[in-house]
């Protein structure tokens, strides 16, 4: 009885023990891949991030990540005390912080501002 075994050990598709180490590289290429392209930005974004809360001084506009946008009033270890609105002060985590706001206001457009615009559209 001839028995023929299609996989047998050590045939000429690999010599030593190369056929291991060859099998690896598609791994490691996707996970340079990843490293480029997810995790090494990430890093990035999360060290500005941390520089930007650790800059934080009173009187820095700021907006949170729930949405409030305020006015630093007071600053401890882990809170910032925020002030919302005339004489409505919140305190909220240091990590809250998402982003500094706009320090000076746009400028505000008049009536006769937004006439003109209006017309320039109409041409």
């Amino acid at each position: 009885m001839n028995i023929v075994y299609a996989m047998g050990q050590g045939g000429a598709g690999a010599p030593g023990g190369s056929g291991g180490f060859a099998s690896f590289i598609p791994l490691i290429l996707m996970f340079v891949i990843f490293y480029f392209l997810l995790i090494r930005p990430q890093q990035k974004k999360t060290k500005e991030h941390r520089q930007m809360i650790d800059s934080l001084k009173t009187g820095d506009r700021i907006i949170t990540s729930g949405g409030l946008h305020g006015r630093i009033t007071g600053i401890s270890d882990n809170a910032l005390t925020v002030e919302i609105a005339e004489k409505v002060r919140v305190k909220v985590n240091r990590g809250s912080v998402t982003a500094l706001a706009q320090t000076t206001p746009p400028p505000a457009v008049t009536k006769k501002d937004k006439k003109n615009k209006s017309d320039n559209g109409k041409a």
